[in-house]
């Protein structure tokens, strides 16, 4: 009896264990794998693109020297084919010729300060006392570092201070009538020369930036015939021109004419003004056999040296009618 009241004690154990063996075992669900993110690319901001501007073309080369040569008192027609100067016609052909250039005024003086000056200074006859206290290219070129030197042909001494000598006409010779080159004995000892100084110069390497060739009263047509003129030229320009050839640098050589025979005008002369001239330019820079039909005056010649040089321009070179130089150039 004893043993059945034990019985359940014993069973309900072990059916409770069984029960709890039986039961089925849920498993937590296993977590999917972890999906590699790959590490973020910063993100590239656009790099612009450099614009290169190009550098603007000048509208006159920069020239290491440039020469003027001027003769005296005739009119393009009178020059251009005329068989009397067969080599000033070769070198028109051969460069660039300038047709529609027209001088200041006449006479000769008011159009030789109106070539460095930029103006006549109401100056309207060949005076000899007269002097102008204004500043002209000369103060200019000095001021930029550079060099000048007009050679004036038959001048017995450098800055000669007498009026005329044989070949020589001071109202050929502009340089001496402004008075801070004029007054300043160095200044003027050294920048005005006789011509038989340019032969010197040549042989010592030494030509200056600017020169301002007067041939003499007869070699520069004025007194002597065209075929006198045409032959001291091509006699110049075989000196000259290797001189300048030799240098490998740019350069300018200006042949034109003070004043024409009649009372031309264009761009912003006075309705009478000094002619129609011939004007060449020699350069390895300017177009060969060119010609320009361009109105300019002998203010545009001095605008076109200023304008290579970078200087400011003087008076009527500045005017808006003064037409710059620029056609010829390649």
């Amino acid at each position: 009896m004893a043993f059945r009241r034990l019985l359940p004690a014993i069973f309900l154990p072990m059916l409770i264990l069984a029960a709890c063996s039986a039961a089925p075992v849920v498993q937590s669900p296993t977590p999917p794998p972890a999906t590699l993110i790959p590490p973020s690319t910063p993100t590239s901001v656009p790099t612009a693109t450099p614009t290169f501007t190009p550098t603007p073309v000048p509208l006159v080369p920069g020239f290491a020297h440039v020469v003027i040569v001027v003769f005296e008192n005739k009119e393009f027609g009178t020059v251009i084919g005329n068989p009397k100067m067969p080599y000033f016609n070769q070198l028109a052909q051969t460069y660039t010729l300038l047709t529609q250039l027209y001088a200041v005024t006449h006479p000769s003086l008011p159009n030789y300060l109106a070539m460095i000056g930029g103006d006549t200074f109401e100056i309207n006859f060949d005076c000899t006392k007269c002097n102008v206290n204004e500043p002209s290219l000369p103060d200019q070129i000095e001021a930029s570092g550079r060099t000048w030197k007009t050679y004036q042909e038959d001048m017995p001494s450098s800055c000669f201070p007498g009026t005329d000598y044989n070949g020589y006409a001071i109202k050929h010779n502009p340089f001496i009538y402004f008075q801070p080159i004029r007054l300043n004995a160095a200044r003027c000892s050294r920048s005005i020369v006789p011509f038989t100084q340019l032969s010197s110069d040549i042989a010592a390497g030494a030509l200056p930036n600017f020169l301002f060739i007067t041939p003499n009263i007869c070699n520069d047509a004025h007194d002597c015939d065209v075929s006198v003129a045409d032959a001291w030229l091509q006699k110049l320009m075989n000196q000259l021109k290797p001189a300048l050839d030799s240098t490998g640098k740019p350069y300018l050589i200006i042949l034109t004419w003070d004043e024409g025979q009649g009372n031309h005008s264009c761009c912003g002369l006075p309705k009478l003004a000094g002619g129609r001239i011939a004007t060449i330019l020699i350069s390895p820079q300017a177009k060969s056999g060119f010609q320009d039909d361009t109105p300019y005056s002998h203010y545009s010649i001095l605008k076109t040296i200023e304008t290579a040089w970078n200087l400011k321009l003087l008076r009527h070179a500045g005017d808006e009618q003064t037409t710059l130089i620029t056609a010829p150039w390649k």
